[in-house]
C-alpha cells in the first residue's frame, strides 16, 4: 500500500485489505490531524483491491472527523469499492463522491 499527500488529499494506492490497515488507519488520523482546519478527502483511484475491515477504517474515521467538525470525503471509489459499501451497509456511514472513477 502506498499512501501520499496532496493538500487536504489523502492518495492511497495499492491493495487495501487487512495487511495494510495499520500503516492506512495512523496515516488517516495524522492526517486528519494534520488538516483540523478543513475537510479531507480520501483518494481510492489507486486502490486495486479493498475488504470490509479496510472499509470499516474509512467509516470510523468518517465517523471520528465528523465528531470534530469536518467531513472525510471518499473519491474516486471504483465499482468494487462501492459494492463492497453496499453489501456491508457502510454506505451509509461514508461520504462517496458521486462521480465515478474512471479507468
Amino acid at each position: 500500500m502506498d499512501i501520499m499527500t496532496d493538500g487536504p488529499t489523502l492518495v492511497l494506492c495499492g491493495d487495501f485489505d487487512v495487511r495494510s490497515t495499520w500503516e492506512v488507519r495512523e496515516a488517516l488520523y495524522d492526517h486528519l490531524e494534520g488538516h483540523l482546519d478543513e475537510d479531507v478527502v480520501v483518494d481510492l483511484t489507486g486502490v486495486d483491491t479493498v475488504d470490509l475491515t479496510a472499509l470499516k477504517v474509512l467509516a470510523v474515521a468518517t465517523r471520528q472527523a465528523s465528531r470534530d467538525g469536518h467531513q472525510l470525503t471518499l473519491r474516486g471509489c471504483g465499482p468494487s469499492v462501492r459494492r463492497m459499501l453496499h453489501l456491508s451497509r457502510l454506505m451509509r456511514l461514508v461520504d462517496v463522491e458521486r462521480r465515478a472513477a474512471t479507468a
